[in-house]
């Protein structure tokens, strides 16, 4: 029996390690998040830990279009809640019906997109394409909030 994309499974040292030079590796873009979640702060958002997503979260941003944004460990959310459901960024765009995903396993896996690219994210995901269907690693975040599966975008 599979675990679901949002089933939470306790890492081995061996994996512990190498998430804790993922989270030092993309530190600088984990600073910019917790600069724009502590301005936040200050407009209503609070913030909390999510050690299942290797996350702090902001909720309640107060700005942008809706949703979320990752910059490294941190999350920017405009929600209350990133147990929610939302669509894919194919269904959005009308390339088929899919149905919706959790948007924490989303997010989650662009934080390990971060955590093994770390400074290279941004550059990589502005040159795939930034907020989009054809975006490689938003197709890959899907698939990964989809089937628990291949968060890596090649």
């Amino acid at each position: 029996m599979s675990a679901s994309p949002g089933a939470y499974r306790a890492p081995g040292a061996g994996l512990r390690a190498l998430q804790l030079l993922g989270i030092v590796w993309t530190l600088p873009n984990t600073l910019v998040g917790c600069v724009l979640g502590v301005a936040g702060l200050a407009a209503g958002a609070h913030m909390h830990l999510r050690v299942r997503d290797l996350a702090i979260v902001f909720h309640r941003w107060p700005w942008g279009p809706g949703g979320a944004l990752t910059l490294g460990n941190v999350i920017l959310h405009t929600g209350d809640t990133l147990d929610s459901a939302c669509m894919t960024y194919a269904h959005r765009a009308g390339h088929g019906e899919e149905a919706p995903i959790v948007l924490a396993d989303h997010e989650r896996a662009h934080v390990y997109q971060y955590m093994v690219l770390g400074p290279l994210f941004l550059p990589l995901y502005l040159l795939c394409g930034g907020v989009s269907v054809r975006n490689r690693f938003e197709r890959a975040a899907d698939r990964y909030a989809c089937e628990g599966r291949s968060w890596w975008p090649w």
